[in-house]
């Protein structure tokens, strides 16, 4: 398990991590989900010893990475945005020359060497100069070799950089299976990705952690109104009036024509009750109900909306301290 806890990382004046807490559980899938900017890369390179905290402590399997560094490295296996491959080595010598560098027994090197290709399906290419990999191979040989040592804990930022839709899914599946085993926070901007592979999420932005929890969770629990998608016939702009004069409709949201007079409408609910209302009076007048369902946020919906939230927050605490200034008010 590894737990971070009060971790801050500034360069000069400027905060890349501001005080983050959460933790990485035995054998879970840990997604890390930021925009660009948003410290994602800066932790992940603490937590693999390779970058010094601010301030706050990171402890791998009981081992401090600061005070037991070498212990808890072992326990790591790590692979960057962009894989640490050396490009005028031969693949199989550069993993044997990791493994060499992880503290991997001689009599196990050959071994390890050839799970780890084989894992990665890059045995065929073991004989081949890096430099004259595609980038897809270059980022499958930077997988390997965060493999080698028998890791407890896998670090992968952006593991799949590069690769091909066939080899993403390997790849996927791959975190899968190592899920199994293995505690794995894995990074990535491709939402759908995280979706597959990971039960619980950790999203920063700008430093800070905004939400830690289940996928499930945040899809359930980031919509306070219910929305509702109605597919109904009849005029337009009479059901629009309609479903706004019914008390606990907040907004009809959206309008898109399906085909002549018949159109969809997403309408937000204070409460999933009030479906029954808007069914009792489109029937009564004349509006005929073709489809009515809930809709729910998906995990991209979900990372936007935390996203806007704190990005509006932050323009209202501006707008607040200019309004509470007064530049009249400083000493003369």
């Amino acid at each position: 398990m590894v737990e971070i806890k009060n971790l801050s990382k500034y360069y000069g004046r400027n905060p890349a991590v501001k005080g983050i807490d959460f933790e990485i559980r035995d054998n879970e899938i840990l997604g890390f989900l930021g925009p660009n900017g948003a410290g994602k890369s800066t932790t992940m390179n603490i937590i693999a010893g390779y970058l010094p905290s601010t301030g706050g402590t990171v402890t791998v399997n009981g081992f401090d990475i600061t005070e037991q560094a070498s212990e808890a490295k072992k326990c790591i296996g790590y692979l960057p945005e962009i894989p640490p491959v050396y490009p005028d080595m031969r693949v199989e010598e550069y993993l044997n020359f990791v493994a060499g560098l992880k503290g991997v027994p001689r009599a196990e090197r050959k071994k390890q060497v050839e799970d780890s290709m084989e894992k990665l399906h890059i045995t065929d290419m073991c004989r081949r100069l890096i430099r004259n990999l595609s980038k897809g191979y270059k980022q499958r040989v930077g997988f390997a070799q965060a493999l080698l040592g028998n890791p407890k804990i896998l670090i992968l930022d952006e593991p799949t950089v590069g690769l091909d839709p066939s080899q993403v899914m390997e790849v996927r599946n791959l975190i899968l299976e190592l899920g199994k085993d293995h505690s794995v926070i894995f990074s990535s901007h491709i939402l759908a990705e995280v979706s597959a592979v990971c039960e619980r999420v950790v999203i920063i932005n700008k430093g800070e952690i905004m939400a830690i929890d289940t996928i499930e969770n945040l899809e359930k629990n980031m919509t306070a109104d219910t929305v509702l998608n109605l597919t109904a016939d009849g005029d337009k702009d009479k059901i629009i009036r309609l479903l706004k004069d019914i008390r606990g409709v907040n907004a009809v949201s959206e309008v898109k024509e399906i085909s002549e007079n018949r159109n969809l409408y997403q309408i937000e609910l204070k409460e999933e009750s009030v479906r029954n209302e808007i069914m009792s009076v489109l029937l009564n007048n004349q509006c005929s109900i073709v489809e009515m369902n809930l809709a729910k946020l998906n995990l991209e919906q979900v990372f936007m909306k935390i996203i806007q939230e704190k990005k509006k927050s932050s323009l209202e605490e501006l707008i607040d301290e200019t309004k509470n200034s007064n530049p009249y008010d400083e000493e003369v």
